[in-house]
């Protein structure tokens, strides 16, 4: 009795305790306003919606292992003799890094499990955020008001890559050694900075003594922070500009269709939360990744067979693999093309293209308006296709990253299958491309013959005369209204004007090739006759 009255009347003092806190800051911050908008919040209810919080979420995995490991790795170059309990490498000289690594894999209580689902969760991270984009592309998410978003999100997914990078080269492996060793190579090939930018970064001659504590500075300090601050921008910018819908009867421009954030959305995003630590954490203690014992301390005189680096960054070792040694001496300096070109200049080439997509294709198609609703992939053919075809050349370049891999599991000479990725990196993404765009202009004339006809049950039925003809069933006022709900494309006229007359050509020109085929396909029918009243403002022009 006497238990229960003091549980009580510490409950009780803890409510009051919780009230006064609360109006303490309710009195200096908009705590009640924002609390009230951010409950009855509404999130669009598919799956597709959930890949940003599996980036979001693998992201709090990795902070979580990565404080843990921060207690244990030791970063210095120093050298040392192991006498740790992997008896193969026992007496073997080795940096204190890499010791470190040894002793939190076999000597570390636990420490095994965390470096591995650390591993794991930064692949998962990685991953989910370049989907989590292709599904921002594909579906025109990014256009206004959501182009700043956009380029928060490349600058994630940018300096995710480097976290990455940084991480996996820290416990000076023989593996990572040799990534390193690539790094270095690239920095030289720099004109005229180069060896500045080498000298700085190692410390000195390579392989030197201040690249790996440099790097740990990197690892858990700048970038972490740098991306804790894009996370919470990014965040905030959903929040300010709305999330996104797919297209149905009852969803415009002007509303959110969905379920609030507490209690339904809250309950099913901290499910999700949960169900990714525990399949990181599975995975980080069943299936083996980065086995650093196994590769042995750097030496800048070996090199591992099959070196292979994470996939995120295999793009840059297939481009490398690729390109073809040449050089060229200017003004006394010699500026050596590979790797200048296929690391450094493909690269920002390729993040520029990403950071700049939103304002070609709004600077192609003159479209000022906001868009809250996603687009399926088909309306856009030529969208779909640079999607496509931008995949192609990125898996073209991941598979060159391990040409030697496939030689020998293959049994295919490695100078033939040189010579196929060279030109299957210029053709491929072309024939795709090609075969995505007919892909998704046959399938939106398939949705047109659809409302057209309806939906073809299978069956023929026999007329009285003999005759035989199929039936169809007439589609659902949901299932029509989602093939209405797509904007009329129309190629941009040339403007009349005095001035940048040439500009504008060129607009006009890229104008017509990106709607001109999907112009003239037929329109799924007049807006509003499914009885949605919205479908009229979700199929407007673009004139």
């Amino acid at each position: 009795m006497l238990l229960s009255g003091r549980r009580a009347r510490w409950r009780n003092e803890a409510q009051e305790a919780a009230r006064h806190g609360y109006r303490t800051l309710d009195r200096r911050l908009p705590v009640s306003e924002a609390a009230r908008e951010l409950l009855r919040k509404a999130f669009p209810d598919h799956w597709s919606f959930l890949l940003g919080e599996l980036a979001l979420y693998s992201f709090a995995v990795l902070l979580l292992t990565g404080v843990y490991l921060t207690l244990f790795f030791e970063p210095s170059m120093a050298q040392t003799v192991y006498t740790g309990s992997y008896a193969p490498l026992r007496g073997t000289p080795m940096s204190q890094a890499y010791a470190s690594a040894l002793d939190i894999s076999f000597d570390v209580r636990g420490g095994l499990l965390m470096r591995q689902t650390h591993h794991w969760a930064a692949l998962v991270f990685l991953a989910s955020i370049a989907v989590h984009m292709l599904r921002i592309f594909f579906t025109g998410a990014f256009r206004r008001p959501r182009e700043a978003n956009w380029m928060v999100g490349v600058t994630l997914f940018l300096l995710a890559t480097v976290e990455g990078f940084s991480g996996y080269s820290l416990p000076d492996d023989l593996l990572s050694g040799t990534g390193l060793r690539i790094t270095e190579g690239i920095m030289l090939s720099v004109p005229v900075i180069g060896t500045y930018l080498a000298f700085f970064a190692f410390g000195g001659e390579y392989p030197g003594e201040d690249v790996i504590p440099r790097l740990y500075s990197l690892h858990i300090l700048l970038v972490p922070g740098l991306l804790v601050g894009l996370i919470v921008l990014h965040l905030f910018l959903i929040v300010y500009h709305k999330h996104t819908q797919w297209a149905s009867p009852g969803r415009t421009n002007r509303n959110v269709a969905g379920k609030p954030f507490f209690p339904q959305y809250a309950a099913k995003s901290a499910g999700l939360f949960f169900a990714v630590a525990g399949v990181l954490v599975l995975a980080g203690g069943l299936v083996q990744i980065n086995p650093v014992w196994a590769y042995g301390p750097y030496r800048p005189d070996k090199v591992s067979f099959g070196s292979q680096p994470d996939w995120y960054v295999g793009f840059l070792e297939g481009s490398l693999r690729l390109m073809p040694g040449a050089e060229t001496t200017v003004a006394g300096h010699t500026v050596a093309w590979n790797p200048l070109v296929p690391a450094l200049l493909l690269p920002a080439a390729m993040f520029l293209a990403l950071y700049a997509y939103p304002f070609f294709e709004r600077w192609i198609t003159h479209d000022p308006g906001e868009h809250h609703l996603c687009d399926r992939p088909r309306d856009h053919p030529v969208r779909t296709g640079l999607g496509a075809a931008g995949i192609t050349f990125y898996a073209v370049l991941l598979a060159a990253g391990g040409q030697d891999v496939l030689s020998h599991t293959l049994r295919i000479p490695l100078e033939g299958l040189v010579w196929f990725l060279r030109v299957a990196l210029f053709l491929a993404p072309v024939l795709v491309f090609a075969v995505t765009k007919r892909l998704c202009l046959a399938l939106r004339e398939r949705d047109a013959e659809r409302l057209a006809e309806g939906e073809p049950t299978g069956q023929v039925r026999q007329s009285v005369e003999g005759g035989f003809q199929p039936s169809h069933r007439q589609l659902s006022p949901h299932e029509r209204g989602v093939l209405r709900a797509r904007a009329r494309q129309v190629p941009r006229p040339l403007e009349p004007g005095p001035r940048g007359r040439r500009a504008r050509r060129v607009r006009a020109a890229l104008s017509r090739w990106y709607y001109r085929d999907a112009a003239r396909m037929p329109m799924p029918g007049p807006p509003g006759d499914s009885g949605d009243p919205g479908e009229l403002e979700r199929a407007g022009t673009r004139e």
